[in-house]
């Protein structure tokens, strides 16, 4: 028997919205000013979630449970593997002496925090954000930034606000292409409306990041070098995303505005460097005593060479059909079995048995699929994985003295997987449950300012979720619905969800703990979050000024 979705259970949208919010707030409570260690307060935000979807919602029991299992089953692969497979191959690079050689290598370009900062970051996190997504360029760019001397709380709070641009266009577009599914409107006109909205934020975030590290006094003393990355960025995101399309935006603009502030510190350097711990100090501050050959600084970065083109490779949708049985590789008669590389399992007491109603549909009745998709060999993590396998023998560790750092490692992060699971149940929950929806439909009550509200509906999808991916396929058809009942055009209120969404992604549970787990600062995800919040709001409400704006008077900026 199918359950269908109610979103009003107690006859008010006021409390019943209300009532939709105690999930979220009791963990972002219970994280952020209560003090307790994120798998509690994660733990507390689950099980009021289940109470509220079975008690109030009327979800059958058996069904709410299966979303947890399902969601936490999520969150260990292949959210968790990208994890592990990240600080394996970090691990490594400290075991072999190569991050030291990395610092060195990154410290001679510029020994500045800010400019280092924007290397990594802002520019090399958003390549990794187009190739592989998820929590890969979080986890990375903060465990480099701490291998370069950043503290590592700062280093995770730098991490989470740089990953805001680059996301609506990651994992080689497929949030894009997922919203054109889910709202049937064309692919590319959302990935040019897209990119004419996201540059002008792609040139605020690197000031945003640097301002918010070194005071508006660091920011002053950086600025061309934060003009160079921003605008070669933006430049790169608008002409890919209007003339090109979603798929290769990130891989590119990050790669290019990668070379071209690497180039420009050659020849341009700040009259003052400024460091965590030590301040303000003179350009000529000699901050590296060894001085590393060419060959020596290759060696280091190989491995995360490797991992980039790896990483790219996996994301690509010809090799990832190989890597899923879906296609036969080149010159090979037959494809590898489906059934082994990429089983998929419906989810027992929850696959077909819930249906999502209008207005969150356009469909009388939407039944919901729950398939569980173990796809160990196309995972992005897999891809990282292989990376750090190659680089096991090119750093010159001993198998034997891999395999005990693999055991740390997991060993290490045992608590972090466990909080990430129980995160994602949590999310699973909620989406099942319908009371996201619930809490979007709050912000479809407002009439012609909802071109405004548009985006930080997206906001709130990916702070629940931890995915532009995830959000646009929940909220996008609510998105379009709400735009025709209002005389809005849907094109534009459909984007601002991925758009909006992106601002999202600081401050959702699953990406804090990604990066207090990168930097070694479990237990302060509390702290990474107050910290990142009010950033992650203010950049969202900006978002929904530029909707606001192109609903009216720029008009002309949305494709017709």
């Amino acid at each position: 028997m199918v359950w269908s979705h109610v979103y009003d259970p107690l006859g008010s949208q006021l409390l019943s919205t209300l009532v939709a919010l105690v999930p979220l707030a009791v963990l972002l409570g219970l994280l952020a000013f209560a003090g307790w260690a994120a798998h509690w307060a994660a733990l507390a935000g689950l099980t009021a979630a289940l109470v509220i979807a079975v008690g109030v919602v009327g979800m059958p029991g058996d069904a709410a449970a299966a979303a947890a299992v399902h969601g936490a089953a999520f969150g260990l692969f292949p959210i968790g593997w990208i994890i592990v497979a990240a600080m394996f191959l970090y691990r490594l690079c400290v075991e072999a002496g190569a991050l030291d050689v990395m610092k060195r290598s990154v410290t001679g370009l510029s020994a500045d925090h800010r400019l280092q900062a924007l290397l990594i970051a802002f520019c090399f996190g958003a390549f990794l954000e187009g190739a592989a997504g998820f929590g890969a360029p979080v986890a990375i760019s903060a465990a480099l930034m701490t291998g370069a001397g950043f503290p590592p709380l700062e280093a995770a709070c730098l991490a989470l606000i740089a990953n805001t641009a680059p996301v609506a266009f990651g994992a080689l577009g497929t949030p894009i292409i997922t919203l054109a599914k889910v709202t049937g409107l064309d692919e590319q006109a959302i990935s040019a409306l897209a990119g004419r909205q996201l540059p002008f934020f792609s040139l605020i975030v690197p000031a945003w990041m640097v301002a918010a590290m070194a005071g508006w006094r660091g920011l002053a003393g950086a600025w061309p070098a934060v003009l160079v990355c921003g605008a070669t960025f933006a430049g790169v995101q608008f002409a890919m995303a209007n003339f090109v399309g979603a798929a290769l935006v990130d891989v590119v603009g990050g790669a290019v505005s990668l070379a071209a502030l690497a180039v420009f510190l050659r020849a341009w350097k700040p009259r003052q460097i400024w460091r965590h711990g030590s301040g303000w100090h003179a350009e000529t501050h000699d901050h590296a005593a060894v001085t590393d050959s060419l060959g020596r600084i290759a060696w280091a970065w190989a491995p995360w060479a490797v991992l980039s083109v790896t990483v790219f490779c996996w994301g690509l949708p010809s090799v990832k059909a190989v890597l899923d049985g879906r296609a036969a590789p080149f010159g090979v008669a037959a494809a590898l079995p489906a059934a082994a590389v990429a089983p998929e399992f419906p989810v027992p007491r929850l696959d077909g048995r819930i249906a999502k109603v209008p207005p969150a549909t356009r469909e009388p009745q939407e039944i919901e699929r729950a398939v569980y998709r173990f796809n160990w060999l196309s995972a992005a993590g897999t891809g990282i994985a292989v990376a750090a396998v190659l680089s096991v023998p090119w750093l010159g560790i001993p198998w034997r003295r891999a395999g005990v750092l693999w055991w740390h490692t997991l060993r290490g992060l045992a608590a972090s997987l466990a909080t990430i699971a129980a995160m994602l149940a949590l999310a699973f929950v909620t989406r099942y449950s319908g009371t996201d929806v619930t809490l979007g439909l709050a912000l479809t009550n407002t009439g012609s300012f909802y071109a405004f509200c548009a985006p930080l509906l997206g906001w709130l999808g990916v702070a629940l979720t931890g995915s532009d991916t995830s959000s646009n396929a929940m909220f996008g058809s609510l998105q379009r619905v709400t735009a025709e009942q209002l005389g809005l055009d849907p094109l534009l209120t459909c984007t601002a969800n991925s758009t909006g969404g992106v601002m999202g992604k600081m401050i959702d549970a699953q990406s804090i703990v990604v990066s207090a787990t990168a930097t070694g600062t479990h237990r302060q995800e509390g702290a990474i979050l107050r910290r990142v919040f009010p950033h992650s709001l203010a950049l969202a409400l900006l978002m929904g000024l530029l909707v606001w704006l192109q609903s009216g008077p720029l008009a002309w900026m949305v494709p017709r």
